[in-house]
């Protein structure tokens, strides 16, 4: 397994921007699908952002379509969530995740990924 330490989580008002970076234990960055995540409090896990092995298409949540975008630098064996024009539904645990699919279109789904962070913690204020 993939050992994945995500950072970059604070407390912003809406409207702002934050960067959460997520950096991995692999060499082997590149063979893997890498997602990110988010729980908020009372609710289930659900898809922000995910950039695909080899082809590196980047998938997106509607909710997050045009206000966050996902990049990774395989040298380093580390993705961003770039975030901007943070909204107060944003607010919750955000998580790195790391998957070997040769169906990325799957890229969606939490069952593809079988490697997890602890998560950081984003919470936005009006």
């Amino acid at each position: 397994q993939v050992q994945l330490v995500e950072s970059g989580g604070g407390s912003v008002r809406a409207g702002e921007s934050l960067t959460l970076t997520c950096a991995a234990s692999t060499r082997t960055f590149d063979v893997y699908t890498v997602a990110w995540f988010r729980q908020a409090p009372e609710k289930g896990r659900e898809f922000v952002a995910a950039t695909a092995w080899g082809t590196y298409k980047t998938t997106y949540a509607d909710s997050v379509t045009g206000r966050f975008t996902i990049s990774r630098d395989n040298a380093k064996s580390t993705v961003y969530l770039q975030m901007n024009s943070l909204k107060p539904e944003d607010t919750a645990l955000y998580y790195c995740a790391t998957g070997m699919m040769t169906d990325t279109s799957r890229a969606t789904s939490e069952a593809q990924y079988n490697s997890w962070g602890q998560g950081t913690q984003v919470t936005v204020s009006l």
